[in-house]
């Protein structure tokens, strides 16, 4: 059930944004979804929340449109989120990152931009495989980790793929790789 709620959390959002023409992609654990059940469905790990990357000169429209389907904007520890009003916990808010910025000032590396964005299977915008494999390496944190870990067992990274990344994220991608645990 609480996984459907997620799903269902995750179209409400993106079905507003598309209705009201506002560019967004899907991020974070959702892409990984998208992206890992084109290679396997069994390997799908679920996630607690739903991240998304907009262009901060749309966040006035996303807030309405948003609001229009029963999210509220909030920023908690500067973190920019939405909320469901009728249950306004962050841990299931929809997060946003916007696009061309860096997530945390001590990141080198910016999000990438919503040209680099795919269409998912259920009709919703998705960061491409590399942005998301860039930005997964960016934030390192143990999630995206695990996420990465997943994308190399099932042999979605390709030395093409890997090639186009900058040096110090293939440092980590190989660190990774040689650290699976």
């Amino acid at each position: 059930m609480a996984v459907e709620k997620v799903r269902e959390r995750l179209l409400r959002a993106t079905s507003a944004l598309e209705k009201n023409g506002v560019p967004y992609a899907v991020i974070g654990g959702h892409a990984v979804a998208v992206w890992v059940a084109r290679v396997d469905e069994d390997a799908v790990r679920n996630t607690v929340d739903v991240d998304l990357l907009l262009n901060r000169t749309d966040l006035p429209r996303a807030i309405e449109s948003l609001s229009s389907v029963g999210f509220e904007f909030a920023e908690v520890r500067g973190v920019p989120l939405f909320v469901e009003t009728a249950n306004p916990s962050p841990k299931r808010g929809v997060h946003i990152v916007f696009a061309g910025e860096r997530v945390r000032a001590h990141e080198v590396h910016a999000a990438p931009t919503l040209a680099h964005a795919d269409r998912a299977a259920d009709g919703f915008s998705v960061i491409d495989l590399k942005s998301l494999l860039a930005m997964k390496l960016t934030a390192n944190r143990d999630k995206d980790r695990t996420h990465l870990r997943d994308m190399l067992e099932l042999n979605m990274i390709t030395p093409d793929l890997e090639s186009q990344l900058p040096a110090d994220l293939r440092a980590r991608l190989d660190h990774i790789r040689a650290n699976p645990e």
